[in-house]
């Protein structure tokens, strides 16, 4: 492989890439890569990646998809992590009581 082809066409992809990070559709490789795995990835790698014959750019409704796919999953990580930090507070039955007499007490 000539080394200054491959890098003119990495470069050329990469200025191709308005984006400053990609989503790639992979494709089938010799060495075990499975095809339709989406990844969003820096634009320098996603040209090198196309360069390869590794991946393809995502057309801007798969991109789209994907990206909303993250954010619903980051969305429901996010949620998880917070339920998990909830606290609690064990209280006496007696102190539960002392308590709810003196929020009465206050009210009135």
């Amino acid at each position: 492989m000539d080394l200054k082809v491959y890098y003119q066409k990495a470069r050329s992809i990469e200025e191709s890439l308005s984006e400053e990070h990609v989503v790639v559709v992979s494709k089938d490789t010799p060495d075990g890569g499975k095809a339709g795995v989406c990844t969003e990835v820096p634009k320098r790698i996603a040209a090198r990646m196309v360069a390869n014959g590794w991946a393809e750019v995502a057309s801007e409704e798969v991109a789209r998809s994907f990206r909303q796919q993250v954010a619903e999953a980051k969305q429901a990580a996010d949620a998880l992590a917070e339920a998990s930090r909830m606290q609690l507070t064990v209280v006496p039955t007696k102190e539960l009581t002392q308590l709810r007499s003196k929020m009465k007490g206050e009210k009135n």
